[in-house]
Formats: C-alpha cells, sequence, structure tokens
C-alpha cells in the first residue's frame, strides 16, 4: 500500500487550540506526494485552557486521569471532524498537548492518550512519538525533519515558528504570547506591539548569552526550560511592554540569523504562526541572505500536524520516522505506539 489519508492532530504550547489535518500521502517512484485536503484549529475554550495549562502542577494520579480525559476529548473532535468533512481515513496520529520534556531525564510525556483516541474515534491511532527516541539516547526531538526531509526536498531550511521554533532545534517564540497578553492581547498581531519599543541591550545581551545556545546539537527544550532558563531573565528587568516584546524579537531573529546565515544562499520554508509576524519577518530577513519562503495559509498553519500525519504513515509501515543524527539517539528508529481499531 502507498497511499495514504491520515488525520494529523497537534495542540502546541501557544494552547490556542487543536489542529487537526486531514492529508493524503502518496509514494510515487520513491518520493512523497501530500496534499492537505481538509484542515481546521478547534479553538480551546477557557476550560480547556485552564485544564492543559494545570495538568503541569498535577498529581501523578490528577495526570493519569488528564491523560485519558484528554485522549477522550481528542477522539471526540477527531469523530466530528470526519463526520462533518465526510471523511473515511486510513489513520489518525496524535502528538497530543506536551507537559513535561526532560529527556536528559529519561522521559517526555504527551498527554492524549492513545486507547482512548481509538476507542473514542473507532480509528487505528498512533501517539506518543517521542519515547523510544528517548530510550534510546536521544532528545525526542525534533521530529519533524525527517518530514521537511522526505516532503520538502527543495528547501534548505524549513524553519517552524510556533509557541517554540525549530529549524532541527528548538527556540522561544511562546514569549512573545506570553508578554502580549499582559496588555490583553492572545498575540503580537503583526508583530505592531513590539515595533513601538526600543531594544534594551541589557536584556538582549542578557538573553543571548544563554548558555543553551552554546550548547552543541543535538538539543531540544520543553516548557521547563523556557520557566527556568528564559523567562526567569527576563524577569530580572522592568521594561515596558513594549520594549521587552521588541528585545524579545530582535532576540529570536538573531538567533535564527545565525544559523542561516551560515548558508549564503539558499531558500527556508517558514510556516508556523511566527510566519505571520511581519515584523519579526523583517528582522529576520535583514540578518541573512537566505531567499525567505511563505507558502499558502493551509500550509503554514497545518503544516506540523500534517508532518506528524506522515510520521504515522511511516511507523505504520514500519520505516524510520525519526533520525538520530538529530536528536543524538544510538540509532535511528521507527517511532510510536500503534492502537489498532478492529470494529
Amino acid at each position: 500500500m502507498d497511499k495514504y489519508r491520515v488525520i494529523g492532530v497537534m495542540s502546541g504550547t501557544s494552547l490556542d487550540g487543536l489542529d487537526l489535518a486531514c492529508c493524503n500521502f502518496e509514494l510515487i517512484r520513491n518520493k512523497w506526494k501530500y496534499n492537505i485536503q481538509e484542515a481546521e484549529t478547534i479553538p480551546y475554550d477557557s476550560g480547556v485552557v485552564h485544564f492543559l495549562a494545570s495538568a503541569y502542577n498535577s498529581s501523578a494520579s490528577e495526570l493519569i486521569e488528564k491523560d485519558h480525559v484528554f485522549g477522550n476529548y481528542i477522539g471526540k473532535k477527531v469523530i466530528e471532524f470526519i463526520q462533518k468533512h465526510n471523511l473515511k481515513v486510513d489513520l489518525v496520529a496524535s502528538h497530543g498537548h506536551t507537559i513535561f520534556h526532560q529527556p536528559e531525564k529519561g522521559y517526555s510525556f504527551q498527554l492524549g492518550n492513545g486507547t482512548n483516541i481509538t476507542s473514542v474515534s473507532k480509528n487505528t491511532t498512533i501517539s506518543d512519538f517521542r519515547s523510544m527516541d528517548i530510550a534510546n539516547g536521544g532528545q525526542g526531538a525534533p521530529l519533524v525533519p525527517v518530514g521537511d526531509d522526505l516532503l520538502f526536498p527543495e528547501y534548505d531550511f524549513c524553519l517552524n515558528l510556533g509557541g517554540f521554533s525549530n529549524i532541527s532545534f528548538r527556540e522561544d517564540n511562546i514569549f512573545l504570547n506570553k508578554f502580549a497578553g499582559y496588555v490583553g492581547k492572545t498575540f503580537d498581531k503583526d508583530g505592531i506591539i513590539a515595533s513601538q519599543g526600543e531594544i534594551k541591550h541589557v536584556l538582549l545581551d542578557d538573553l543571548n548569552n544563554i548558555d543553551y545556545y552554546r550548547q552543541s546539537f543535538p538539543k531540544s527544550l520543553g516548557r521547563e526550560w523556557f520557566e527556568e532558563e528564559f523567562l526567569s531573565v527576563v524577569e530580572k528587568y522592568d521594561f515596558r511592554i513594549q520594549d521587552l516584546l521588541r528585545t524579545g524579537s530582535e532576540h529570536i531573529a538573531i538567533q535564527i540569523g545565525e544559523v542561516l546565515k551560515k548558508h549564503k544562499q539558499g531558500k527556508v520554508l517558514i510556516t508556523g504562526g511566527g510566519a505571520f509576524n511581519k515584523f519579526l519577518m523583517k528582522l529576520i530577513s535583514e540578518k541573512t541572505n537566505i531567499h525567505i519562503v511563505i507558502p499558502d495559509q493551509n500550509l503554514v498553519n497545518f503544516k506540523e500536524a500534517m508532518i506528524f500525519a506522515f510520521l504515522g504513515v511511516l511507523k505504520y509501515r514500519n520505516e524510520i520516522n525519526c533520525y538520530s543524527s538529530v536528536t543524538g539517539a544510538k540509532q535511528d528508529s521507527s517511532c510510536g505506539v500503534i492502537y489498532t481499531y478492529i470494529g
């Protein structure tokens, strides 16, 4: 079988909603072709936001309960999505919602139990994409490069600007949403607030000197790093929100530019919500000669959900979907757990 229709499910650290993308994949002459057939983001109401945000501080028994509750929630949204668009799919591939990511301690945990998704959606589901790589000594991240490699070979870089950013590494955009929240905004639309601020160089220097940036690859980040390492630096300073956002945007652009400028030419595909931040895009373009490509809105918004749908296909085929060269594991692996629905 070389043709699949899969629903990719992604819940990001920004807590804006559940991304669902029904994607078609076909292997033609050893090259994978794809298209996003249907996609939408199911916004989280305040109750779900609190449910996910508070999971980090849950007791062990509460966390297990929440894992199953959120699995049921995902399964329900998947079946509603299928019915709404009259779909027939082969698989569901769910990344879940990351609560803990501590590969140095041997674990990463994504809320949203696969057994519950399978039972409620009545579709074979693949989830838990990070644990095998971590068991093999890797970071369990980044996982997206496999999809970038096989689906977007024409690009030299694929950059996703989400709650965290990645070009086979992780960065720090959850910061922009957090501080936009202090002035009543869920995010800084087009970077307008940041553009009204000024760079505070003492803070910029502190951010650029965070030890993480000097660590060699492979490496990855989670919420724990953001709160303990990044946010603790920012909160030492009593600057205006505009200035914090301006300085943070400059920092993000500098760190991305440091990676991109190693190549004097080429193309970078930029997706994720940050691609709509015109001010941030301007700052990044000023720091590199790489040609920036922002694709259609569907791909900008749902590329990560599509990639996890594709990783599910590779797992289902028992093929490599995680590169040890980017995670630091002792070997490549086929990551994920398959929950087969018999109906």
